[in-house]
C-alpha cells in the first residue's frame, strides 16, 4: 500500500509537459514510470513505484502521432494489474472526436472506438476539454468530466478590452459555442457559412452578419489546417472589421498552417496549451494559454467528491 498521497500522478511522454504543471498546483510530485522502446517500434510501460490502492490518475492527449493512444493504453493496462483503486484517464485533447458519426457510407466511427479502447482497457473515469461533439459523452458508460476552456477564453477576451465586440463562428456547427460566449459577454454573434469540396479545403465563406467597424473574435475547438480561420478574417477584414482574432481549444496546426496564420488578416490566434505547438514552421501571432490549474482544480474536486460544474462560468 502507497503510504504517501492517496492518489498519484502519472503521464505519457508526450503530455509531460502539462502533467508537471498540473502537479505543481496540486502540491505533489509527478509519478514514476518508465516507458521502454523496442527495435521493433514496440513499447511497455512500467510503474515505478507502488501505486496499489491508489486513485491513479494518467495524463495523456491523443494526438498524433497513434503512439500516444496505444502509450496511454498500456498505461491503463499496467495500472489495473498493478492493483490500483481506481484509474482516471485525464485527456486535454480527445483525438479522433471529429469522427464522431456516419456522415457517408461505409466510413468508421472513431470516436466510438477509441471510447470502446478506453472503456476495455480498464478507466473508471474520463475527465477531458472540450470535445468536438458533446454527444461523444454518450460513447462512454462511465463518469466523463467535459471541461470548457471558456472559462480561461472569456477572461482573456475581458482583459483585451475591446470596444465595438463581436463574437464569431467559423461555420454553421459551431454556432452552439460561438452563441454562448456572446450570450455571455452580452455581445452581438455572427456566423460564417462555408462550402467544401473535401476535407479540410475550404471553397468560400460567407458572412452573416454585421462586422464593418468591429472587433471580431473567433471561436472554435480545434484548428487544424487553419484554412477555416484564415479564410473567414480574411474575408471579415474585406468586410469592414476592424481586427480580427482567433480562439480555439486545441492547436492541430498542422501542415502550411503557421505560414497561413502568419500571411492572413487575423491579429493573433489563441489555444490552450492541450496539446503542445509542435510545429516545425514557427508562428509569430500564435499564442497558448495554460490549462493545469483547471485540470488541477478539476482532479482535487474528484479527489473529495466536490461538484466540478461550479467552477464553470458557463458551458459550451
Amino acid at each position: 500500500m502507497n503510504t504517501g498521497n492517496p492518489f498519484l500522478v502519472f503521464c505519457g511522454t508526450q503530455s509531460m509537459y502539462l502533467a508537471k504543471e498540473i502537479c505543481e498546483y496540486l502540491k505533489c510530485p509527478l509519478g514514476k514510470m518508465n516507458v521502454t522502446h523496442f527495435a521493433d517500434g514496440e513499447f511497455g510501460v512500467s510503474y515505478e513505484e507502488s501505486i496499489r490502492g491508489c486513485d491513479v490518475f494518467l495524463v495523456q492527449s491523443t494526438f498524433p502521432s497513434s503512439d500516444n493512444l496505444m502509450e496511454l493504453l498500456l498505461m491503463i493496462d499496467a495500472a489495473k494489474r498493478a492493483s490500483a483503486k481506481s484509474i482516471i484517464a485525464v485527456i486535454p485533447y480527445f483525438g479522433w472526436a471529429r469522427q464522431d458519426r456516419k456522415d457517408k457510407p461505409r466510413v468508421s466511427i472513431g470516436a466510438k472506438l477509441v471510447a470502446d479502447l478506453l472503456s476495455t482497457a480498464g478507466i473508471n473515469r474520463l475527465i477531458t476539454m472540450d470535445l468536438h461533439a458533446d454527444q461523444i459523452q454518450g460513447f462512454f458508460d462511465i463518469p466523463v468530466d467535459h471541461l470548457y476552456a471558456s472559462i480561461i477564453f472569456t477572461k482573456y477576451i475581458q482583459n483585451l478590452h475591446l470596444e465595438d465586440l463581436v463574437i464569431a463562428a467559423p461555420d454553421v456547427g459551431g454556432s452552439k459555442r460561438a452563441s454562448v460566449y456572446a450570450k455571455y459577454l452580452n455581445v452581438p454573434l455572427v456566423l460564417c457559412q462555408k462550402t467544401r469540396t473535401k476535407a479540410n479545403v475550404v471553397d468560400d465563406i460567407r458572412i452573416i452578419g454585421d462586422v464593418q467597424g468591429k472587433n471580431v473574435i473567433v471561436i472554435d475547438d480545434i484548428v487544424d489546417t487553419a484554412g477555416t480561420i484564415c479564410k473567414a478574417s480574411n474575408t471579415m477584414m474585406a468586410a469592414g472589421a476592424k481586427s480580427v482574432r482567433a480562439m480555439a481549444s486545441h492547436c492541430v496546426m498542422s501542415g502550411n498552417a503557421p505560414k497561413l496564420v502568419d500571411e492572413s488578416m487575423l491579429e493573433e490566434i489563441v489555444f490552450t496549451n492541450t496539446i503542445p505547438y509542435r510545429n516545425p514552421i514557427p508562428c509569430k501571432k500564435l499564442k497558448q494559454l495554460s490549462i493545469a490549474d483547471l485540470l488541477g482544480e478539476t482532479i482535487k474536486r474528484v479527489i473529495t467528491n466536490e461538484s466540478i460544474s461550479s467552477q464553470f462560468i458557463m458551458g459550451v
